[in-house]
């Protein structure tokens, strides 16, 4: 699968040239996927079929109203909002005319890095700084025929609410948006109650798939975040570590993940 977009970096002097970037490459391990839970990459497995069916549900939604951009965020930690962004972005990365671009928006606790393999000297945070160019910073990974473009994260140590807000964030999303117009574009974000990260960044955001699950999310955290949440769809609420006897309630019974 080639770029669908010739991307131009908007923070250093290649924009201006109008050259096309190449980004760096990797291929990734299925067993390293695999051991991290991330498992949509291959349809041979079972367990990755409940985010083929995720997939097609919010893509739908997503196509009904235009919107090219999916928040997927938490309650709280360990709900596994990190490994559901991970299986989803690769399981439509698997689409044949679809194009995903990851970003790891998590400034407090990035994993998707480390979930797929991938080390990154610079991140998210190095490109609002303008100490990394953003076509530098991005990965373009392979496993099988597929691929699927990442912005890795990058720890924020104060002040990762500002970054959310400030306007070096809105030139990127605004960048990002124009020059690849063609991609699912999916923000992992962190979980909404920790922090005021995700309602410093919700004026940017179109549709939020909400990771809950079992025994961690509570009915006050979820109503809190619904209320919190209300500027932006919830396109779906997804339900985490379900028991064999319960998995039909939402139709997902994932039995793993941490955010």
């Amino acid at each position: 699968m080639s770029s669908k977009d010739a991307s131009l970096d908007p923070f250093t002097p290649e924009a201006s040239a109008g050259a096309e970037i190449v980004y760096r490459e990797v291929k990734l391990s299925a067993a390293h996927l695999e051991a991290k839970r991330i498992v949509a990459h291959d349809p041979m497995l079972e367990s990755g079929r409940y985010y083929d069916m995720l997939r097609t549900q919010v893509l739908q939604a997503m196509d009904d109203q235009g919107w090219q951009i999916l928040a997927i965020t938490s309650p709280t930690a360990g709900c596994g909002k990190t490994v559901t962004a991970c299986n989803l972005a690769m399981s439509i990365a698997r689409l044949p005319e679809r194009s995903v671009l990851l970003i790891d928006m998590d400034m407090m606790k990035p994993k998707v890095a480390d979930y797929l393999g991938i080390e990154a000297k610079n991140g998210i945070l190095s490109v609002l700084q303008v100490r990394a160019g953003l076509s530098s910073t991005m990965v373009r990974t392979s496993i099988q025929d597929n691929e699927l473009l990442v912005l890795p994260g990058e720890v924020c140590r104060s002040g990762s609410a500002e970054w959310m807000a400030s306007q070096a964030m809105t030139s990127l999303i605004e960048t990002l948006k124009r020059d690849f117009r063609s991609y699912v574009i999916i923000l992992d974000l962190p979980p909404v109650l920790i922090g005021d990260d995700v309602l410093a960044i919700l004026p940017w955001l179109e549709s939020i798939l909400l990771v809950t699950a079992v025994g961690t999310s509570t009915l006050p955290d979820i109503k809190e975040c619904y209320k919190h949440l209300k500027s932006a769809p919830i396109v779906r609420v997804l339900v985490n570590k379900v028991s064999e006897r319960t998995e039909s309630y939402y139709g997902y019974g994932y039995h793993y993940g941490s955010s």
